[in-house]
């Protein structure tokens, strides 16, 4: 019988699993960050808005894959 496609079974870390989970943390965290420190800052522009957004959620987005990653190669048997 043939193996399924959707069957994987990666070698050390599933990096696909890593790159789901941080688009969905970075999203669930994320946003509400941006938001919370775009109180405090006046954005008179969409460029501004935008820029801001970039600025705040890279960083956001950097650390979550870090921990993300780091959980995932601690989990793996």
């Amino acid at each position: 019988m043939p193996e399924r496609v959707e069957t994987t079974s990666p070698d050390g870390v599933d990096y696909g699993w890593v790159m789901q989970t941080t688009f969905v943390v970075t999203i669930l965290v994320g946003a509400p960050i941006v938001v919370a420190l775009s109180t405090a800052v006046t954005l008179p522009s969409w460029a501004d808005r935008a820029e801001f957004a970039i600025r705040v959620g890279a960083p956001v987005w950097l650390v979550t894959s870090l921990v993300i990653f780091a959980y995932a190669k601690r989990k793996q048997t």
